[in-house]
Formats: structure tokens, sequence, C-alpha cells
């Protein structure tokens, strides 16, 4: 409205399309192309109507749209700035031949065109009925009234709140290149109808990392958390959004800058997402009037397969598989949390049918969706449980394997009020043999699961391997095994208060282990028949107690041993430390090294990180220098 309403080159006509994905004009992140119509009577644009896919292609650096690997915003692909690819009901050809040759599978950026052109004029068409029978003014008036009342009721709601201060920090431990510590700080206060979130105390951006993300991404994550978990009963109006203040400070990695790579914004977005879940649990615990569940944290991290190459019919492919969608629900304070259920941004989201996928792509699924034991949130009440993933491909000449999610070494996501967070997951590859021929031969083989392949190494000559679970476009050979899992939902409350039949259930159902039933949960019970041992359960947790009051200490004396003045000197960190968010702590490098800097953010210097095969390179040398020194001749480097 602001640049291409009055601009004689553009305009807005009845009939027009605009296409865009840019997360620095307002979009989730570069994946998401969305179609805005608008809606025109009388001349005048009364409203807009707009629809979204996520493309699981966007010609960036590497298939499947979100690049982990992307060091410039030049990597991150198609970055569309609003442009008009519908004119009065066409679409322009031009435009579109431009996109289709930008990607690596222009048959779907054509499809999805058409799909999303043809659910806005469905939309439109309801619409024009709604003006047929009611008029347009009373159509306006009746958007008007719901942006005025829902900003109005969320006003009276957060005057029912206590007025008080809530903090929630969060972690990411990974670059999705190299671990690192990095911090999302929130801070919620709340004084009569008024709410400020402040984002000071957020680790700086990193100019040649993918992970930054624009402050409107993480304002729409804050939306989603607001209308899905705080205010579910509300109309999806983003004027519940107006009475709330949010304080940030640009160039941090949840308010990159214009020139920051963004294509994996979401994993600042989603600790937004956490941090507004967490803190809105504490606000209204203590609010007699409640309009939703007090619930533990939800996975916040999109673990699946990205993938690309080129299939068995020749074409070049790049995309994803959706059962990232089945992110784990957090516990309430009176249930279990939804196993694998939907992810936290889309309660209506299906995690797909990943057996249509494999009749189009040259690789399977040979684990999908199979629950990992013990992978759930400890407490009162149990967190949601994830399901693990095992991928092989087979048939094509070239093809290969990328995820895009932290949380290896730092749990993603916090249980509430005494329950655990979820665990740390690995990725988990076993390279240089060939599955599928091992079961065609052997089919009793076909048994697998990440636990048993990584702990028993049942393959000969297998290479296995765990890293973080940052893995950059990986080019995987023939029945090459490419193993992830899925997270946990927070757990809500002590476990040892749970109710100790509710274990011997989980035990029945192998969805815990003998020894997270009794060093967690302590439960006594007879393995052969699974009958609870009541007297037993009592000491074990009795036991318990004197145990946690044995460990415990006086909270100064505790502080007094566990605050530092700053980080250890090995760890990459970056973000505040402590409550003091006018200065940031981070690691910068130059040609001397690593060094620490401590400044406010408009002070901080630069921050890239150096590519760690120079690092590898540079290592190598100082090696070949040593071995130099050691026997005072030059080395034979050829040998």
């Amino acid at each position: 409205m602001k640049y291409w309403k009055d601009e004689p080159t553009v305009g807005i006509n009845p009939g027009d399309g605009f296409i865009h994905n840019d997360a620095r004009f307002g979009n989730v992140h570069n994946t998401d192309q969305s179609m805005i119509m608008p809606v025109i009577r009388n001349g005048q644009i009364i409203a807009w109507v707009a629809a979204t896919i996520h493309e699981g292609e966007n010609g960036a650096c590497e298939p499947g749209g979100m690049p982990s690997g992307s060091e410039t915003p030049f990597d991150d692909g198609l970055r569309m700035s609003p442009f008009k690819i519908v004119e009065r009901g066409k679409l322009r050809r031009d435009l579109l031949t431009f996109l289709q040759h930008s990607v690596r599978d222009p048959k779907l950026q054509l499809a999805d065109l058409k799909v999303k052109i043809g659910a806005v004029q469905r939309i439109m068409e309801r619409v024009d009925a709604i003006i047929d029978e009611v008029g347009v003014e009373a159509f306006v008036a009746a958007l008007r009234v719901t942006v005025e009342d829902v900003e109005e009721e969320v006003r009276r709601r957060i005057r029912e709140l206590p007025d008080g201060t809530v903090r929630f920090n969060q972690f990411m431990d990974s670059t999705l290149k190299e671990n690192i510590l990095i911090k999302f700080a929130c801070k919620i206060t709340v004084k009569g109808d008024k709410m400020t979130i402040d984002l000071r105390g957020t680790g700086p951006e990193i100019l040649n990392r993918a992970i930054n993300s624009p402050l409107c991404s993480v304002k729409s994550m804050f939306m989603q958390a607001i209308l899905a978990f705080w205010w579910p009963d509300l109309p999806r109006c983003t004027s519940a959004m107006s009475p709330i203040e949010i304080i940030s400070d640009e160039h941090t990695w949840a308010d990159a800058g214009y020139d920051a790579p963004m294509g994996q914004s979401l994993q600042a977005s989603f600790r937004g997402f956490s941090a507004l879940q967490s803190s809105w649990a504490k606000l209204q615990f203590s609010n007699p009037e409640k309009f939703s569940n007090v619930i533990a944290p939800w996975f916040n991290q999109i673990n699946t397969f990205l993938w690309g190459g080129v299939n068995q019919h020749g074409d070049h492919l790049g995309n994803l598989c959706a059962d990232l969608n089945g992110m784990p629900g957090g516990a309430k304070a009176f249930a279990d949390g939804e196993d694998a259920v939907s992810p936290l941004f889309c309660a209506m989201a299906d995690i797909a049918e990943q057996e249509v996928m494999e009749e189009e792509v040259p690789f399977m699924q040979l684990v999908s969706k199979r629950l990992v034991r013990d992978n759930m949130g400890f407490g009162k009440y149990t967190g949601g449980m994830g399901y693990e993933m095992i991928v092989a491909s087979e048939g094509t000449p070239l093809w290969g394997f990328m995820t895009v999610t932290s949380g290896a070494k730092f749990s993603s996501i916090y249980g509430m009020f005494g329950g655990y967070g979820c665990g740390t997951y690995p990725l988990a590859r076993v390279k240089g043999i060939n599955v599928y021929d091992i079961i065609r031969k052997d089919p009793s083989r076909f048994d697998l699961s990440i636990e048993r392949i990584m702990n028993e190494q049942p393959f000969e000559g297998g290479r296995y391997m765990t890293s973080h679970m940052g893995l950059q476009f990986d080019v995987a050979k023939d029945g090459e095994l490419y193993m992830i899992s899925q997270g946990a939902g927070g757990g809500y409350g002590d476990p040892l208060d749970r109710d100790p039949h509710a274990v011997i259930k989980d035990l029945e159902l192998d969805r815990i282990s003998p020894k997270v039933a009794r060093d967690i949960f302590a439960v006594a019970y007879d393995p052969e028949t699974f009958v609870l041992d009541e007297e037993g359960t009592a000491a074990l947790r009795a036991q318990a107690r004197q145990d946690r009051l044995r460990c415990g200490k006086p909270y100064a004396e505790f502080v007094k041993e566990w605050v530092t003045e700053e980080p250890p000197g090995d760890l990459l960190y970056y973000g505040s430390w402590g409550d003091d968010t006018d200065e940031l702590t981070a690691t910068v490098f130059d040609i001397d090294g690593p060094k620490r800097v401590k400044a406010p953010i408009s002070e901080m210097p630069i921050i890239m990180i150096p590519d760690r095969r120079d690092l590898k390179v540079a290592q190598l040398e100082a090696r070949v220098r040593e071995l130099e020194d050691k026997y005072g001749e030059k080395v034979d480097r050829k040998s």
C-alpha cells in the first residue's frame, strides 16, 4: 500500500496478485512464499486475501529451501520483495519463467503458484458472497470491529495478570556448522494493561552463519504463541500484539540487520515462541481466571531430513520430509503431553504421507515414526514422546541429505515447575555400507533402531559417526544410513510425584526403561509381572528425597560456587552474562585467533566465524611445523 498503490509503474488493480518470500519484508522465513491479492470495491482497497506455501525449493546454496550452510544473504536463495506476478487475473509468464529458472524444481514452483492463486480465488468467492449479502460497509465494519475488540480484550486480560517481571533465557548450542552457545534473552513485564517484552541481552548476529532472524520473524512466532497457547479463544488477529511493546537491539541474532544471512531464521524464532510459552505459564499460574491451560514447553526444533539431487527419473529436486511437523507436546498441569502431535506453529498440521513421497524420490524411510524409549520430558506429568527416522537412498547418480536442527549439546526446551526438559539429540550416520544389499541377502537383519545400530554396530566395514545436528548437504552413496529422532515435550512437576501406576503402564508399553523407572521416578515393581511394589516405591521415593536434602545447600552458598564472572574461556559464547543487558560477551576472531570481547551491541565488532576447513588446514600446518622443528629438517609432505 505504501510503495506500490500510487506508483504509476506498478499500481494495484482488481485481479492483481503480489508474491513475496523475503523475511525482511514481514514473512516468517524465505522458504514461505505468499500470494497476496486485494479486495477492491468502488475503486477502494477494503481488504487483502493471502495464501502461503512452504516451498521445499527456493534456489538456495543447498537444496531443500532452508540452507544451514548459507554464509551471505545471497546464499539464502530467492529473496523476493513483493512484486506483481498476477496482473488483472493473468499469470505473468516472464516473471514465472524467471522464478522457474531460479530454483531446482521448476515444476513444483509453477504448481504451487497455481495452488496459491486457486486458494486465494476460492476465498475471494466467499468474500464476494458475503459482501453481496451484507454490503461493503457491514463487511468492512465487521473486520474493523474484530481488530478493535481483540485489542481491547487483550488489554483487559493483561490487566488481570499480577504486576511484575518474569525472565526466561534460552540458549542455542550450534551455528549448524560448529558448537557455540548463543543466548536468547527474554524479560516480560506486566504493569496495568501494558505488557513489555524485552529481548535485550540476546547474542549478537553472526554475519556468516545462517541462524540470524529478523525481528519480524520472531514477532510472528510471538503471535503464534499468543494465539495458540496464551489466548486460543481469541479470533486470529494481529491486533492481539497491539498492547504489547517489544524492546530489542538491532544486530542481534533475533533482530538481525539487513545484510545478515537468514536461511535458518527459525532457530531464533522458535526460541522466541518457547520463551513466551514458558513465561506465560509462570505469569498465569496464580491468576484465578485462566483462558488456557498451564503447560510445559512444546518441542521447538525442525527435526527432519532435507534432501536433494537427481531422482530416478532424471529430474533435479530439493525438498524436505514433512515429519518435521510431528513435534511432541508439553505436559499440562493435569495430563501428559501428546506424543509427536503437531508443530508448535500450527495446531492443525499433518505429518504427511512419507510413503507417497517415496514414489517420487530415490530414498526410503526405513524407520519412520517409531517412538523412542525414554524420549520424554520426565515429570509428575510427562512431556510427549518423539519418534526416530532412518533414511537411505538408492539408485541415483547424485543424492544427499541435510539436517537443520540444534540441541545436540544443550537441551532445546526445559520442563516446568520441577519437570525435566527434552534430551539432547545427535545426528548418527553409518557410511561405507549398503544396507539394501545387506537386507536383500538376509531379511532378518532388517531390525533397525538408532540405539541398536550405534551401540552394537552390526554392519561390518561401516564407519559409525555421530555429530551435532547441523549437517550441511552431504552426498549419500547407496544404502548409507542417516539417523535422527524427534525431540520431546517438557515435563510438568516433580517426577517423584508421578502416579506409580502410570509409571508401570509406561514400562509395560516399553515407553520407558527399567533404569528410568527406578532412577527418575523411584518406582519398585516385579519385572516379570509388572506388579507395583507399593512399599518398595514408598521407600525408594523417601530415599530419593533424603538424597536431595543431603545434596542441597543454602542458596547464597550455591550462588557463590555456581556464578562466575564470565563464561569458560574455551567456550564460544554470545550474549549477556547475568542480568546485565547493557553489555554483551562475544568470542570474535582475528588474525591472532579467538578472543573474548565485552561491549554494548552498538560497539560490538562484526562477528564472523572462520571456515572449519581453514581451521583444519591451520591445525595440520601447525603439526607439520612442529614435526619440522622436532626433527630439525623439512618433512617430506608427500610421504
